[in-house]
């Protein structure tokens, strides 16, 4: 599989995310950054830096953001956001750092076609929060996977769901299209995303599309978003059947108690993109 530079790579990732795990699971103790050190086995200057280097922010502020407390405080300055939103319709579509995400649902019939006479380009490539696969077709983004320790686990899944598809490997497209979600935050255009679900689904992800780096939602104002509130249950689901990981930010989704909650690619990973988005806008 095709690697990137060190400094691309999901190296320090894997290093933050040990760091992540050992602060959710010890935050009522508060720990130090020296007993976070000694968890990952490193220095502590050198987990400060590839932490801060990766995330933007220190251990200690990202400590800040595992309290319960912190939580609820940016549920509510996001509940004045969304009241407005939803005044306005969700008129404007969101974006992802400089990049204007779209999207375009597939049909009822192009669904139960499994894909067929459609090619499908696909490869791995590494992003922030570790290798994933990402798959296209010429209409858009239709897969984004995060891959653990098992990548062919999402070859599979994307095999399964475009199975009349003709699939075609391009490690270096991939690489490149990841660099374009994840690291050249600096150029403007547009990404278009490749959508199939339910009605009800497609207006959960497009709701999510117009929430901000960054920004925390309740399930209840999701589903509000997404034109039923007492859909709680059913957005939920939606978020689950998300194909699209991290471009459709299912990751902003949490309890209304403050909890985390559960994420289709780990909680770990979840409170990781926190982390990292929250970095970006310091």
């Amino acid at each position: 599989m095709t690697r990137k530079p060190d400094h691309h790579s999901s190296n320090h990732y894997r290093i933050v995310a040990e760091a992540i795990a050992y602060l959710r699971t010890h935050r009522r103790q508060q720990p130090s950054l020296a007993e976070v050190a000694a968890a990952v086995g490193m220095s502590e200057h050198h987990l400060q830096r590839v932490f801060a280097a990766w995330a933007g922010i220190s251990p200690k502020r990202f400590l800040q953001y595992l309290t319960k407390e912190h939580a609820v405080r940016s549920l509510r300055q996001s509940a004045d956001v969304l009241s407005a939103a939803l005044e306005s319709g969700l008129s404007g579509p969101g974006r992802l750092h400089d990049l204007l995400v779209t999207c375009e649902a597939m049909t009822p019939g192009e669904i139960r076609a499994w894909g067929r006479g459609v090619e499908v380009g696909y490869g791995f490539g590494e992003t922030p929060f570790g290798e994933a696969l990402l798959a296209w077709t010429a209409r858009g983004v239709c897969y984004l996977g995060f891959c653990d320790a098992d990548p062919m686990a999402r070859l599979t899944e994307l095999q399964e769901r475009w199975s009349a598809a003709t699939l075609v490997r391009s490690d270096r497209l991939a690489v490149n299209l990841s660099e374009r979600i994840f690291f050249k935050q600096s150029r403007s255009g547009e990404l278009r995303l490749l959508l199939s679900g339910s009605n009800f689904q497609i207006k959960v992800w497009e709701a999510l599309l117009t929430t901000s780096r960054a920004q925390l939602l309740s399930y209840s104002e999701l589903a509000a978003m997404s034109g039923n509130p007492k859909a709680q249950r059913a957005a939920g689901s939606a978020l689950a059947a998300n194909q699209i990981a991290f471009l459709i930010p299912c990751h902003r989704v949490i309890r209304e108690s403050g909890e985390v909650g559960s994420y289709r690619w780990g909680s770990d990973r979840k409170m990781a993109i926190h982390a990292w988005e929250s970095g970006k806008i310091q």
